[in-house]
């Protein structure tokens, strides 16, 4: 067990008491370190962020130009009322964070959302040692596990020319931040003209803004449904689903991009043609690999099957616990749809 505890839960979120500063707060604070600019994340109301720098512009997107952000590169250390604390890669989003916390020679890391499969919209992940991992398990049960990107983005591809070839407008939902850009990435232009959903498209121009090479794609406005209809591939975010946005690309052909896709039953629920199993979170073989390379003597299973987790972990001997969060994993909905002035309808 760990000599000092450097993170407690409270109501407002994950706490060092010792540094007085929050991580990923759900209520505003006057100090808060972000991992991420996901909306279960990332709270507008706090007096000072602390972020990646690949994060900041990002999070004045979604929060607003007027909040203060202090932002540190990769890998940084700085004091925060005698913690060290630094920002390392959480393979994500782009920005994605893990939060690492030294003091007196003891070490924590609080993942935040994580993934170590290749993605090249995003930093990879770094792995941290540490005394005390405090860890996502949002896909923490054995049925999750991931298949190579280039296969997914094979099927991805094959399902679009399907849809061309039949005169159908293809329609995949994917979070606007994130999963949206991954996507795109996945994506053969030569097939036909991309469009993006406005929430998607004003996030994909900052991850242009920063370098992230991604195929050439065009706001899905009306005219350019009208011109595209039957050709395109339109992403869009969850909150677009059963919307009479969607109507102006009929006759269309709707999937959505999830790692929940991996159960049987979600793709009727969401009434969707298509699931892709597609994740931004580590899957059951990669969170264990993680846990393990840490080397970290005591776990934190936080948002996910933090139940499971923690008792496969302790029948292994590990010390581990749960701490309750209000993060929600793979949910971003509510974010898609703000950024989609107001409601999902919007282009």
């Amino acid at each position: 067990m760990s000599l000092s505890v450097l993170i407690i839960p409270t109501e407002c979120g994950l706490y060092c008491p010792i540094g007085d500063f929050y991580i990923d707060a759900w209520q505003p604070v006057d100090r808060v370190v972000i991992t991420h600019a996901h909306s279960d994340h990332a709270l507008r109301g706090s007096k000072r962020y602390l972020v990646a720098e690949a994060c900041a512009g990002i999070l004045r997107k979604r929060l607003g130009s007027d909040i203060v952000v202090d932002s540190i590169p990769y890998g940084q250390s700085i004091s925060i009322n005698g913690v060290n604390v630094s920002l390392h890669p959480a393979g994500h989003v782009l920005g994605s964070a893990q939060v690492r916390l030294e003091h007196r020679g003891e070490v924590w890391v609080f993942s935040g959302d994580y993934k170590t499969a290749p993605d090249p919209t995003c930093t990879p992940f770094e792995l941290v040692p540490c005394h005390t991992f405090i860890t996502e398990c949002t896909f923490g049960l054995p049925l999750y596990r991931w298949r190579e990107p280039a296969a997914l983005a094979s099927e991805i591809n094959a399902w679009w020319r399907q849809n061309i070839e039949h005169g159908r407008t293809s329609i995949l939902l994917a979070y606007a931040l994130g999963k949206a850009q991954r996507v795109l990435s996945m994506l053969h232009p030569g097939h036909g003209p991309i469009l993006l959903h406005g929430a998607v498209y004003a996030l994909t121009e900052i991850y242009r803004d920063q370098g992230v090479g991604l195929p050439a794609a065009i706001h899905a406005t009306a005219d350019a449904a009208k011109a595209h209809r039957g050709r395109a591939i339109v992403i869009a975010p969850p909150g677009a689903e059963g919307s009479p946005w969607i109507r102006k690309f009929h006759p269309e052909s709707v999937a959505v991009a999830s790692g929940w896709m991996q159960v049987r039953g979600q793709k009727r629920r969401h009434a969707v043609d298509r699931g892709f199993v597609l994740s931004d979170h580590v899957d059951w073989p990669n969170l264990l690999a993680t846990i393990s390379a840490t080397g970290a003597t005591h776990v934190i299973a936080t948002h996910g099957y933090t139940g499971p987790l923690v008792r496969f972990l302790r029948e292994r001997g590990l010390s581990a616990e749960e701490y309750p969060t209000r993060f929600t994993g793979e949910t971003d909905e509510q974010a898609d749809q703000i950024e989609s002035t107001g409601h999902p309808g919007a282009t």
